[in-house]
């Protein structure tokens, strides 16, 4: 079902087609507060729950509906219309799978409708437009399978209230925004297939720089933020030429496209993935067409297995013409300040997985780490089952988060701007707190101060003065970056910019402080091994 179509269900006879609904709801009382002209319409919001000062505008789309025929295609432009638009509801998530429930209990998709028809974005303005407010723009993650930007997790309210436009965007998941396959490549005017999901954030900062100046908020200062595949989807916006002069600083809180997941796939390879996609999409016996890949339901794409699509950025020499890591190290990114930074213990959320014990965890090594196995086991080490089971999960922090944000802040030593590198360690109180730590996603409610909020009851946890001090500081230092490009302010603790020889970060705990040479000789390694795996790729 599509958003509009939900929209109209609210006055609207449902015996109708979404075809049949209004793009725009029409109001008679166009003159209250609350309404704002933008290129494709007027749009009508609603005063945010959390807060009479705010106005929140929800589902406003930014492209046309991929389905149908554009389904597999870069997004495509809005068509005007006529009348008000109702956003004051908000707009279906991305067609997505369901979130592992290990992993559920700590990341809060919200996910109650799904549909096709998803390309939508969400407001929160306390700002005039005589007095332009830096504007940030939210990427939200789930491992570029699951996630909806309308989660009440990221309300925007409180960083409102605090001076900012806050921007909160979907994009396309799973096979829906990354299949590449050689028929799509020759409908394509590039010759290429893939990161539709990538383009799908690019036509929302493009929609930012057209209309935020609506909403009050500053098109020359707008800052992208994420987490997880939210993060690394801002790593990718920083290396691709498309997204050129559409933002101007970057946060990205645990996740990157450096080293776990930046290796180089050939356009062949990628293409033969989809491949095998789309022959247990439509069977061995019919021939792969566009109308054929176009006619299935979105629930049969959602039922092919997962791992035969990459929900990964791809080399396509149009939207990403290196790796991610290449395009850094040569200086070729946007050349715009980030702040990047990790949590201390990532790994806590996904357990220790295919390891079960001490022999588990030495075969695990040799197949993973092959002729790095001696000095993986040396710089993670264990004597017995639980020591195996915690490499295990120590290996995962560093490998996958750890390393990818240091090397992203030692990569801006390549361009002018600077990179500011935090390590975030405060535990959430709770009864768990010994098990999970400072675990994935921990930093979110600070940085967006909504303690309580989340529909997760693992999400709401006993938060206490510090954490409130805490979430104070940090979302200050957002603000202040989004504002100037420089995080310091009055009253914050000095946070130095990274260089390679001091290996500076902010340590975010129940105090704030610098330290220098964090988990030096664990991420070291990774340094050591993805330097080798850069090697053996083509």
């Amino acid at each position: 079902m599509t958003r509009n179509a939900l929209v109209c269900l609210c006055g609207l006879v449902f015996a109708l087609a979404w075809t049949a609904c209004s793009k725009a709801d029409s109001r008679e009382d166009v003159g209250e507060p609350g309404i704002v002209s933008l290129d494709p319409g007027r749009v009508a919001g609603a005063r945010s729950p959390f807060g009479e000062d705010v106005w929140v505008y929800r589902g406003i789309p930014f492209a046309a509906p991929p389905v149908g025929d554009l389904r597999w295609r870069p997004p495509q432009s809005l068509e005007p219309w006529d009348g008000v638009y109702d956003a004051a509801v908000s707009a279906p998530a991305c067609v997505q799978s369901v979130a592992p429930p290990d992993v559920a209990r700590f990341y809060d998709p919200e996910v109650d409708v799904t549909s096709e028809d998803c390309l939508y974005l969400n407001v929160w303005t306390a700002s005039a437009p005589d007095a332009p407010a830096p504007v940030m723009v939210w990427i939200h993650g789930g491992a570029h399978v699951v996630g909806n930007g309308a989660a009440v997790a990221y309300d925007g309210t409180a960083l409102a209230r605090r001076g900012v436009v806050l921007v909160t965007i979907n994009y396309r998941l799973g096979a829906l925004g990354f299949l590449a396959h050689p028929v799509l490549s020759v409908e394509s005017d590039h010759g290429v297939s893939g990161n539709y999901a990538v383009l799908d954030q690019i036509a929302a900062l493009e929609w930012v720089q057209g209309n935020i100046a609506a909403f009050g908020g500053d098109p020359d200062r707008v800052t992208i933020f994420g987490e997880s595949a939210g993060s690394q989807s801002v790593s990718h916006l920083m290396a691709t030429p498309l997204a050129r002069g559409l933002f101007h600083r970057a946060i990205g809180e645990s996740g990157g496209g450096f080293g776990s997941a930046g290796k180089a796939h050939p356009k062949i390879e990628i293409e033969t993935g989809g491949e095998r996609f789309v022959e247990a999409l439509l069977g061995p016996d019919q021939e792969p067409s566009l109308a054929a890949m176009r006619a299935v339901s979105f629930d049969e794409v959602l039922g092919v297995k997962p791992s035969l699509v990459r929900a990964q950025a791809n080399v396509d020499g149009w939207v990403f013409p290196d790796t991610i890591y290449n395009i850094f190290a040569a200086g070729n990114q946007h050349d715009v300040p980030v702040i990047v930074g990790s949590n201390a213990d990532e790994g806590a959320m996904f357990g220790a997985g295919d390891v079960a014990n001490l022999a588990d965890y030495r075969e695990m090594a040799r197949r993973e780490y092959g002729e790095f196995s001696d000095a993986f086991l040396a710089t993670y080490p264990a004597e017995n089952d639980e020591d195996a089971q915690a490499g295990r999960m120590d290996s995962f922090t560093d490998a996958f988060f750890g390393w990818e944000m240091r090397a992203w802040a030692r990569m801006m030593g390549t361009v002018p701007s600077f990179g500011y590198l935090y390590f975030f360690s405060r535990v959430p109180p709770a009864s768990d707190a010994d098990t999970y730590g400072a675990y994935h996603t921990a930093e979110i409610p600070y940085v967006f101060r909504n303690f309580g909020l989340s529909v997760s009851p693992h999400a709401n946890r006993d938060w206490d003065n510090t954490d409130r001090d805490l979430s104070e500081t940090l979302s200050t230092y957002w603000v202040n970056f989004a504002a100037t490009g420089n995080p310091n302010g009055e009253g914050l603790p000095e946070w130095p910019v990274l260089d390679r020889e001091s290996d500076q970060a902010l340590v975010i705990d129940d105090t704030v402080h610098v330290r220098r040479g964090i988990r030096t000789a664990r991420l070291d390694f990774f340094e050591d091994y993805y330097a080798s795996e850069r090697k053996e790729s083509p």
